[in-house]
């Protein structure tokens, strides 16, 4: 694939803007106006909780925001490279950039988050999870991370809870940017951009280009020396549109194209480097959106969405263990059930599809009293005979849903929520779900009581349904309690503002591989999915934000996760034991110094408990504490040109996020980025 370069980017963004300035312009002024107090006041208000804008102050439930300014301020690469910073929330990567990256929230396993890209579920149906590995931080404009189970309004993948992704929206006068970057690990990145609003439209797009090689996925510590390349192509774009009436119609797309070299394991899952190992993502989310008010007390909504991905992977043709300092050339037969000194290739050719149209309608009655309600079809699809059998290689799960939910603001101190919603499959039993949530400002003293209960559930996925030789058609949803408690305080007229919050989560029939006898379906290897495991979940979520002064920025959470499986009869995870990959303690710190308008200094730390790889707890596989600390700095040329200045790991920690795979050693990349106004 050919390199995009800044000047071909520059091209296609000055003739998509050409187009659009052909577009009328009557009422430019008013809209660009309106846009303009739209963004200022989106920074205290939150979407996701509701699935309606509400103000921070009168939210009920357990959020965080991450705005585009401070991705932009931190030159944060990734989402994911966000989320490690958030509270109750543990990211993970398997090795250096563009492998398997996910995220867990409150004690739950990476397919109990649903996350969504501007509305579009981007869950995979086939493992139940996102990979946050291809997702770049261009273009994005806030993150609200919504913690604890969101199944009433959102149906499966949310019983850990949301993370909903906004792309920026375009304001004011047209504007183009462009950026360059290089760095450790021969490390280019590259991208240009444009966005404004021209008469009744709106618009923002992206396009941008990766590349980095020269490090291993798996560690170094461990004998490594094969070096693992990433190259990673996106373009983001929304477009607007103002309709009469105070209506709207928005376009949002996201593509990416990604190539990565991985690793992985040979004889008897030793650690090694694989030669020759490549995978393939391509990647397209679509999503449209009409909203439009029918009367002063009631807004419809309409929703099309589409995720789909096409996924190739060949795992190469030899393996050097680095246990034994062997290389083990591919042979043709199949390793099971031996394993001994063996390297079996594969290739796959998986695709895909995630689609879903909402419904949704908001009745005000009164200054009190919201009523939303809603339908939503999802239909999830893969693809590939030799994951799901030569005969019918194509699988579908489809659900029909209706929610309902009820919020209730009095006096602006008293908040209340409630809902429900049914889902109905194609493939398994239904699922019931409720959530009611309530909180109460003190405005006197700037504080706020809230919590919540809910019940959740997760839908079996693909792979554990039809997956050839291993999947499960018997399996029936997992199923959640969820409650929590919370405490905000604001002081010095919100210069300091505190939190703390106590959350309890119960995971019943949660779906684990085990030995399934007579539950495992004929013709199957007797070793299957069931519905066998529960556990439970609780913790202690603290954080702050202090503006010490003009210039001068504190922040920091800790977050305190006790995860116990249950000795129920065939439970894989036994009595009594922790959940793996979750640290009980975790806590990061954040520093922001601006001493002067041009001149910006980040410096992030972040602590990781102690946690297990497995399900056994086994010790000889337990990982070990590690702290992070990344640092940046950049400087205003001239109000047009910036200079900036990126180090990870600055004192070179040695650690693993996931047991064998190594993360990046000492890097500093350094770059310039460009803005100017259009003269249009």
């Amino acid at each position: 694939m050919s390199r995009v370069r800044p000047y071909l980017s520059c091209r296609v963004l000055v003739l998509l803007f050409g187009l659009f300035s052909s577009l009328p312009s009557a009422f430019a002024q008013e809209v660009a106006m309106a846009d303009q107090s739209e963004v200022i006041q989106a920074r205290d208000v939150v979407v996701s909780a509701t699935k309606t804008p509400v103000s921070a102050k009168q939210i009920t439930s357990a959020v965080e925001v991450i705005t585009g300014e401070e991705l932009e301020q931190k030159k944060i690469r990734t989402v994911i490279d966000a989320l490690r910073l958030a509270q109750g929330v543990f990211a993970t990567s398997s090795g250096g950039p563009g492998t398997e990256a996910t995220v867990k929230m409150r004690g739950a396993f990476a397919r109990h988050t649903l996350v969504m890209i501007d509305g579009v579920i981007v869950n995979s149906p086939t493992t139940g999870s996102y990979d946050f590995a291809n997702l770049t931080a261009e273009n994005i404009d806030r993150i609200e991370i919504l913690r604890g189970a969101q199944s009433m309004l959102y149906g499966s993948d949310a019983i850990g809870g949301v993370i909903s992704i906004y792309t920026k929206k375009g304001i004011g006068s047209p504007r183009v940017g462009a950026f360059m970057e290089y760095g450790s690990f021969a490390t280019f990145r590259e991208g240009g951009s444009i966005s404004g609003a021209k008469g009744l439209f709106d618009f923002s797009v992206s396009a941008s280009r990766w590349d980095t090689s020269s490090f291993s996925a798996i560690n170094y510590s461990r004998g490594a020396f094969e070096r693992d390349g990433f190259h990673n192509t996106q373009v983001s774009a929304k477009v607007g549109a103002a309709l009469p009436n105070d209506g709207r119609a928005e376009f949002n797309m996201r593509w990416y194209d990604s190539r990565t070299s991985f690793d992985g394991f040979a004889d008897s899952g030793a650690p090694a480097d694989v030669f020759g190992a490549r995978s393939t993502s391509r990647n397209l989310i679509l999503n449209g959106t009409w909203t439009q008010p029918i009367t002063t007390w009631w807004t419809t909504k309409l929703t099309l969405s589409q995720a789909n991905e096409r996924l190739r992977s060949n795992s190469g043709n030899a393996g050097f263990n680095l246990n034994t300092r062997q290389l083990i050339p591919a042979r043709p037969t199949s390793c099971f059930p031996t394993f001994d000194a063996c390297f079996t290739p594969f290739s796959s050719d998986l695709e895909i599809l995630n689609r879903r149209l909402e419904w949704q309608n908001d009745v005000r009655i009164g200054e009190i009293f919201l009523l939303t309600a809603g339908y939503q079809l999802r239909r999830e699809e893969g693809d590939s005979p030799g994951f799901y059998g030569a005969t019918e290689p194509s699988r579908i799960i489809s659900s029909n849903a209706g929610f309902a939910q009820a919020q209730i603001n009095l006096w602006d101190r008293l908040f209340l929520t409630a809902g429900g919603r049914h889902d109905s499959y194609n493939r398994f039993e239904d699922a019931t779900t409720y959530r009611v949530t309530g909180g109460y400002l003190v405005k006197e003293t700037g504080t706020k009581f809230r919590g919540s209960y809910a019940t959740g559930f997760k839908a079996p996925t693909l792979n554990d349904l039809f997956f050839q030789g291993f999947g499960n058609p018997n399996l029936k949803p997992e199923k959640s309690l969820s409650m929590d408690l919370g405490i905000e305080q604001s002081l010095f007229n919100d210069r300091l503002q505190l939190s703390a919050g106590y959350f309890w989560n119960r995971f019943q029939n949660l779906i684990q591989f085990a030995s399934g006898g007579s539950l495992c379906p004929p013709g199957s290897f007797g070793f299957c999915p069931i519905n066998v495991a529960d556990a439970k979940t609780q913790g202690w979520e603290f954080a702050f934000k202090l503006n010490v002064f003009t210039g001068l920025d504190l922040r920091g959470q800790y977050t305190h996760t006790l995860t116990r499986a249950f000795d129920t009869p065939g439970n894989p995870l036994g009595g009594d034991k922790r959940l793996p990959r979750w640290p009980v303690d975790q806590a990061s710190i954040g520093f922001t110094y601006q001493p002067i308008e041009a001149f910006v200094l980040n410096i992030d730390y972040r602590f990781v408990g102690a946690r297990n790889n497995n399900l056994s707890n086994n010790p000889s596989e337990k990982l070990g504490v590690f702290n992070i600390v990344d640092l940046s700095a950049s400087y205003d040329v001239t109000k047009n040109w910036q200079a900036y200045v990126r180090v990870d790991n600055l004192f070179n920690e040695n650690y693993e996020e996931i047991f064998l795979f190594g993360r990046p050693i000492r890097s500093i990349f350094g770059g310039i980025r460009i803005n100017y106004d259009l003269p249009i």
